[in-house]
């Protein structure tokens, strides 16, 4: 779900910090209500497919942008036609976070603003969908987004998402994930190994292998290099 991994971020500069950022009512009984959730879950899980995709098959490079630009698009054009539907902005704001990634500073400071208020209006919707998917994806923005004056990141506000995250997704792969990654980015050890361990405990997601797959060879990684420095 929520956004990219790479590189030592707490070692970057602003600028490099930047580019390495990067995550419902229901009329029961009215038929037209029904058919458009239906429309709505299966852009959803095109988008969630398309994305794992790409970012986990595709080489990092021109091809890899183009493509993600494209369901960029695609994921704006879902959350405006679903603007009242927490999925299709969890969504939206992932893809966004993904694309501040692969451009400019500038543009990355700006595509990481968009996210931040999508996301936090997913939040205010609903936290715990998608296994506490707009928190998750929020506190990643925060921890990964230089803080002030050249940004909005905020290392309190992550460890309070995250922290909320794994309470209200205890089987979320990617909020345990994430939140262990913050962890290990503060020198926090011990606490991001049991967060790591805890998130290879969650059985696989059967439906999502590819995502799953790869989620856990970096978990493998992230503890490979907490044991080196123990």
């Amino acid at each position: 779900m929520p956004p990219s991994s790479k590189g030592n971020l707490m070692r970057a500069n602003p600028h490099t910090l930047l580019r390495a950022m990067l995550l419902t009512a229901i009329a029961l009984g009215a038929p037209a209500a029904r058919a458009a959730d239906d429309g709505l879950n299966a852009q959803v899980k095109q988008i969630q497919t398309r994305w794992e995709t790409i970012k986990f098959t595709v080489p990092e490079g021109d091809k890899q942008t183009e493509q993600m630009n494209a369901l960029g698009a695609e994921a704006d054009a879902m959350a405006a036609k679903y603007p009242d539907r927490v999925e299709a902005l969890v969504w939206d704001g992932i893809l966004t976070s993904e694309l501040a990634s692969m451009v400019n500073p500038i543009s990355a400071l700006s595509l990481a603003k968009r996210a931040r208020d999508t996301l936090e209006k997913a939040y205010g919707m609903n936290p715990t969908a998608l296994d506490a998917g707009a928190p998750t994806s929020l506190g990643v923005l925060y921890y990964r987004v230089p803080g002030f004056p050249v940004a909005f990141g905020d290392k309190v506000k992550a460890r309070q998402l995250l922290e909320e995250a794994t309470r209200d997704a205890p089987n979320g792969l990617d909020a345990w994930y994430f939140y262990g990654d913050f962890l290990l980015s503060q020198g926090e050890y011990a606490k991001a190994r049991a967060a790591f361990t805890h998130a290879l405990s969650i059985p696989p997601h059967a439906d999502r292998p590819l995502w799953d797959e790869n989620r856990r060879l970096v978990i493998h990684e992230k503890l490979d290099q907490i044991k080196a420095k123990q």
